[in-house]
């Protein structure tokens, strides 16, 4: 008697297959971000902007250490591998530990010694922040995993976001590879179901050479071929965009089908490129791509006041936001 062979069974049978996830090392994640982002600040035209963020990663970085999380049950697991749905999509899933990461970030922005705490001038900000009701940041913490955020909340997104980063990207290191399903669409992320910030072409082990969408909420990487929409899996009409001199490290992927585009960084062009650092540093090349049909794909989960401003402009044609009133 023949037995059909599942997917998992079929790649742990071939021993030169590629890793179809990557799970996160939050031991090293953040630290390394805030790092690559320090590095990407030299010269850049938001250099204020990227130090800022570098902190906060620094925050990450120190709130994750120790930090434990309950694993999702076999029968989840299950549940997730037979439907082809994601194992634990955010918005249903948030940990309330989160709460408590963010109250150890806020502890080292505001309190930890000059190098690690923010300017005074946003001390007052995380300060409100650290008084909201447990249910408000709740309320805000799942509108921003539905890409949904209030004109009076863009000060705050940044740090709620990368609180919540900390929680689901520990949630999803946890993981095997064997846990995660394969999922339809393959577009959004197999643990957490949000979009990726951009693919990453990787280097070193069995993974060189292939593309991976970044999730970037909990930092699951899952392969998908190159020449390739990630927006809407289209094959036709797939074109790279850069900006003049600046190299081949990060460009933006177009689609004619969709008229979509996602950022695909190279680490055969750099090693220590960061599909969400990059993302961050290379705003210019953003710029340029509003000059054309092309419309971004995916937010940056820790840069939401472009995206603000649209709602803001939609719901009451408000004046312009600064994101550290």
């Amino acid at each position: 008697m023949q037995r059909i062979l599942q997917p998992g069974e079929i790649e742990a049978l071939d021993h030169t297959s590629f890793p179809r996830v990557l799970l996160p090392a939050t031991a090293s994640l953040f630290a390394e971000r805030a790092a690559r982002l320090r590095q990407l600040a030299d010269g850049n035209p938001i250099a204020d902007y990227l130090q800022f963020v570098a902190k906060i990663m620094d925050a990450q970085h120190k709130a994750a250490a120790g930090l434990t999380l309950a694993a999702p049950d076999a029968a989840q697991i299950a549940r997730a591998q037979e439907h082809s749905m994601p194992l634990l999509p955010a918005v249903e899933n948030i940990d309330p530990a989160w709460q408590g990461v963010l109250d150890a970030m806020l502890d080292t922005l505001q309190d930890g010694d000059r190098s690690a705490a923010l300017p005074a001038p946003l001390q007052p900000l995380l300060q409100e922040l650290r008084s909201l009701p447990a249910e408000t940041r709740d309320d805000i913490a799942r509108k921003l995993l539905q890409k949904e955020v209030a004109a009076r909340h863009v000060g705050m997104a940044p740090f709620i976001m990368a609180a919540l980063q900390v929680t689901f990207t520990r949630r999803t290191a946890d993981l095997t590879a064997q846990d995660v399903p394969y999922t339809d669409p393959a577009t959004i992320c197999p643990v957490c179901a949000s979009e990726p910030v951009a693919s990453v072409v990787r280097i070193g082990g069995r993974a060189a050479g292939h593309r991976y969408l970044h999730c970037g909420t909990c930092a699951c990487e899952w392969q998908m071929v190159r020449v390739k929409c990630s927006h809407c899996a289209s094959t036709k009409g797939i074109h790279y965009q850069g900006v003049e001199g600046a190299g081949e490290e990060v460009l933006a992927e177009t689609c004619d089908e969709c008229g979509s585009y996602r950022k695909i960084v190279n680490q055969e062009k750099n090693p220590m490129v960061d599909p969400l650092a990059d993302d961050l540093a290379t705003l210019m090349l953003d710029l340029l791509m509003s000059e054309t049909r092309f419309q971004r794909a995916s937010p940056n989960p820790l840069l939401y006041v472009a995206f603000a401003e649209e709602q803001a402009e939609a719901e009451a044609d408000s004046a312009l936001i600064d994101p550290c009133a």
